[in-house]
């Protein structure tokens, strides 16, 4: 890989995790600043452009790649943050920092709008995207992965705004239920058809690119649910758990975003899941840190057979090294310098 001369072996640590061993060392991705000075390109008047002009986005990525050391397991990619635009027909709108959504009015007597169209603007702007970008990726150059499309149930329950969408799921829940799930069924069709136009010329089994930096030997998928925090075990099998199932039975294997405490109520029941592989945990800033503090949790996800993938600081690797199944385990850590990241990358090797 042009960006990663040790590819070979990282794939090779990923392979072993993904089958429950363990080579010469856990995984733990590791990135510094290289040292290089690539300029970013200057950010464009119009924020739309930031997210969805392949120009932009290509210049920023090429300066983002060159001025990044890629060490152990990480995988160099960048986050193309603009596939939140292929949304079910929603109406996105932009600043410098994220992408944010106008809120729809819904008439529960019609069919659900949250659909694609086949003129769908934002769609075909995100397909020329990530199109331009696999181009550019090639097969081994970096990895670009699947596209960064968000889960039906969080569209949705943004696209309506939440107090009207936990309202529905009660009042309407057949509606809901429904639209949820024809959501799910067309984002599944986006993910396969962009799948086959790039197959050929680069590696889709890398995740979201940027976002989550984790990759396996065989197909899976990666999704969430950020609103089931506030849902109960009931609705979140009577509203979620089909959306993962339809992901789960297309892809085999899933990677799944816990988003913070209120999530966890629902963590037992995505570890009986059969196609759950990897539980990527983020603490709410009102909890402690990735780290010492919660791994009790990272232990519970193991015991399952499943692979924990936290990103943490680097003073707290080695806790999380001595005190966790090695062979399920995937740290992500930032360093500030190569040489920090060589030397612990040495160390990781001594608290097995």
């Amino acid at each position: 890989m042009k960006y990663k001369p040790d590819w070979d072996e990282a794939a090779a640590r990923y392979s072993a995790l993904w089958e429950g061993r363990i080579l010469d060392r856990p995984c733990i991705a590791v990135t510094a600043p290289s040292g290089a000075s690539v300029p970013h390109p200057p950010l464009p008047t119009d924020p739309e452009a930031k997210w969805l002009d392949p120009r932009w986005v290509l210049a920023d990525l090429a300066a983002t790649l060159e001025n990044t050391w890629w060490g152990g397991e990480s995988v160099p990619s960048y986050l193309l943050m603009g596939g939140w635009t292929a949304s079910l027909g929603g109406r996105p709108r932009f600043s410098q920092r994220t992408i944010w959504f106008e809120t729809i009015n819904v008439d529960f007597y019609e069919p659900s709008p949250f659909v694609f169209s086949a003129d769908d603007v934002w769609r075909k702007k995100h397909e020329a995207l990530y199109l331009t970008a696999a181009a550019k990726a090639r097969r081994d150059d970096f990895q670009l992965g699947r596209p960064c499309l968000l889960p039906a149930n969080d569209l949705i329950s943004m696209h309506m705004g939440t107090t009207e969408f936990l309202t529905a799921l009660v009042d309407e829940p057949d509606w809901m239920r429904n639209a949820i799930t024809r959501g799910a069924e067309e984002l599944l069709a986006e993910r396969l058809r962009l799948r086959d136009a790039v197959r050929d010329t680069h590696d889709y089994w890398y995740g979201n690119a940027g976002w989550m930096p984790f990759w396996a030997p065989t197909p899976y998928v990666t999704t969430q649910s950020d609103v089931s925090c506030m849902l109960s075990p009931d609705m979140f099998e009577e509203f979620i758990v089909p959306e993962l199932d339809l992901y789960g039975a297309a892809f085999g294997a899933m990677w799944y975003h816990l988003d913070g405490r209120d999530a966890r109520r629902h963590l037992r029941r995505l570890l009986s899941l059969p196609y759950m592989r990897v539980i990527q945990y983020v603490p709410t800033p009102a909890e402690p840190p990735n780290g010492p503090e919660q791994i009790d949790l990272y232990r519970e996800i193991q015991s399952a057979g499943k692979i924990v993938h936290v990103q943490v600081a680097k003073d707290l690797v080695e806790p999380l090294i001595r005190g966790l199944d090695p062979s399920l385990l995937v740290l992500d850590v930032r360093c500030e310098s190569i040489e920090e990241a060589e030397e612990l990358l040495a160390a990781v090797t001594t608290w097995m």
